[in-house]
């Protein structure tokens, strides 16, 4: 009995000859952690952890690097490119909007990253990727979250960047850990800087965050993101786009290209844009036309006539439904202007369509 139901829960192939002993336990942790993962976001009823999943994404990373083997992420991040393991070494990798789960992920259970032999083997050949890992640091604020400080993985990393980029006696810049405790004393002052050793007696210093509620820093890391909400797989195709016309099409002219033009509009960088489609939206007059409502403009149009409240029900429902906080962020259905030390939230025709959707109790998307 105990072979029979070992055999329906573990593939056949993991039975024949030459499969190694990992392989079972890679099997067992692809089936536990599916069996963890929701099928999607919807099946999240906790109303606190759909906020911070919301705030969370509404951080919109340039990228993401993870140790875990999970798929959660994909489903929090949809147009992130998971790029597996060692994948990141072969092909072209356009460093925006793309998820590097550089030890494994259950989709493929032979790239897990678990046993000791897999560690050596991983430590052995991560100089690419400790390369590319240095380039998003020059470039990019990094955080760590979730992380111990003692993790061994943040002390290889950090080791990494110390050797390449030393910062003698000072804090590495621009590199951040935020860590979880269960409970902070309210007398205590939380350290701003932390003390990582990273072999012998050797350490560096980071700036250190501590909390018992991931909710505030996600938050107030979505509110340093100015950039309106662009497709991050639309930005990856694009650029990937561009690196094969500038590398391979022009030159070995498989295409036409008019040169004078293109020298044209390197010289300004709105004409530049618009070879891509992409025209400014500062003057005031075009937002003022894609985004004519204010709240209260919007609860009138959806039929509520005493102030703005009647539509930001709809949009608490929205947040408690979809985990989406629809004002956190520039959209087709949401602009916040900058005027002052308070922004000025205007909304567009889509959003008032999106309301009378929810209003009514229909199916929706957002």
């Amino acid at each position: 009995m105990g072979v029979a139901h070992r055999q329906e829960r573990i593939s056949d192939e993991l039975f024949e000859d030459g499969v190694s002993q990992a392989a079972y336990i890679r099997h067992a942790i692809t089936q536990h952690l599916a069996e963890l993962t929701p099928a999607s976001l919807d099946g999240i009823k906790d109303a606190g952890l759909r906020k911070e999943i919301a705030a969370l994404q509404a951080i919109r990373p340039h990228a993401i690097i993870t140790t875990n083997y999970g798929q959660m992420i994909e489903l929090i991040f949809p147009e992130y490119l998971p790029i597996v393991g060692q994948e990141i070494i072969r092909g072209q990798s356009m460093s925006v909007g793309e998820l590097f789960k550089i030890h494994g992920c259950v989709s493929r259970p032979n790239s897990l990253v678990f046993t000791q032999d897999d560690y050596d083997e991983f430590t052995r050949k991560k100089k690419y990727l400790s390369a590319k890992l240095l380039t998003f640091f020059s470039e990019h604020p990094l955080i760590f979250i979730g992380y111990s400080a003692h993790d061994p993985n943040i002390q290889a990393i950090l080791a990494d960047i110390d050797e390449a980029l030393p910062e003698i006696g000072g804090v590495i810049a621009n590199v951040y850990i935020l860590e979880w405790r269960p409970s902070i004393s309210p007398a205590a002052t939380p350290a701003r800087e932390k003390l990582i050793a990273i072999g012998g007696t050797k350490g560096v210093r980071i700036k250190s965050i501590e909390t018992t509620d991931f909710l505030w820093p996600f938050e107030a890391l979505g509110t340093q993101n100015f950039n309106p909400k662009v497709s991050a797989k639309l930005l990856r195709a694009l650029m990937s786009r561009s690196y094969e016309l500038v590398r391979t099409n022009i030159p070995r002219k498989t295409v036409e290209a008019d040169f004078e033009m293109l020298e044209h509009a390197l010289g300004s960088s709105l004409e530049f844009a618009k070879l891509f489609g992409i025209s400014t939206i500062s003057d005031p007059s075009i937002i003022s036309a894609k985004y004519p409502y204010t709240l209260t403009n919007v609860a009138k149009a959806l039929g509520y006539n005493k102030g703005w409240s009647g539509a930001q029900k709809l949009l608490d429902r929205i947040q408690m439904e979809k985990g989406v906080t629809l004002k956190a962020s520039d959209s087709k259905y949401h602009c916040a202007l900058k005027y002052g030390a308070q922004p000025i939230h205007k909304y567009s025709d889509e959003m008032v369509a999106l309301l009378k959707r929810v209003r009514d109790g229909l199916d929706y998307e957002c």
